[in-house]
This record gives C-alpha cells, structure tokens and sequence, in this order.
C-alpha cells in the first residue's frame, strides 16, 4: 500500500482527499502546516507528498524547499496543490521543487494520474496529466 502525506490546513479539504484516497487503497498520513509537514516526511518516508503551499507555521514553498534539500527526503515527489491557477503557477511549483502541480479545487481523478504517474516515474508526471 503506498503512503501518501497530506500537508493541508483546510479540514473540509484534508477530510474529503484523505477519505477518498484511503478508499483506494492508499495510507494516508496528515500534517496540518509546512513545519508539520516536513518533520512527519523525515519521520515516515512517504512515496508521495500532496503539499498544499498556503500554510500556517512554513508555508508549502518552503516546506518543499528544505525537503528537497535533504538527501534523506529529496527522492520523495511532491506535488503542489493550490488555489492559485494563474498562468505561470504551474512552473512556479516547478522551480521550487514540486515534481507536479494540481490547482483546486481537485480534481480527484486527475489527482490520482498524477499521484501514480509521479510515484511510477519518480520524477515530474507527463504534461498530458499535468497540463
């Protein structure tokens, strides 16, 4: 069973994604804010990090950022979920680390393309599932 980590503030969002997602099949493990979020990484080893990037205590940028910037936690995708879906958005969470990113409101079958794609590929999923 993969695990995924869950970084989200929002209780209707982090109760809705992680009900879903743990009927099909996944473990999911919740952190409700960037310094939360980083400590359960390193603590767990998640095959995946669903990282919203407006959060309370570290935000999501910076939470990615000290992920990626430890060898013990850099392999681990992440992919960045965020309300903000402007043009450029996408490649913002790019450059700061994300292997992908997902505006929300999700789109939970698309979400679920993404999670297999990046946790197969071990690296950024296909512009196709991404675009």
């Amino acid at each position: 069973m993969a695990k995924l980590l869950l970084v989200e503030d929002h209780e209707e969002i982090w109760d809705f994604l992680s009900r879903r997602l743990r009927r099909r099949g996944f473990d999911v493990l919740l952190a409700h804010d960037g310094a939360q979020g980083v400590e359960v990484a390193k603590a767990e080893h998640p095959d995946v990090v669903l990282m919203d990037v407006n959060l309370p205590v570290m935000d999501g940028w910076t939470a990615t950022g000290q992920l990626k910037g430890d060898p013990s936690t850099r392999g681990i995708p992440i992919i960045a979920l965020t309300a903000h879906a402007m043009p450029g958005d996408r490649d913002k969470a790019l450059q700061a680390g994300c292997d992908d990113y997902h505006p929300k409101p999700v789109d939970f079958s698309r979400l679920l393309t993404q999670i297999e794609a990046v946790m197969s590929a071990g690296g950024p999923a296909p512009k196709a599932a991404s675009a």
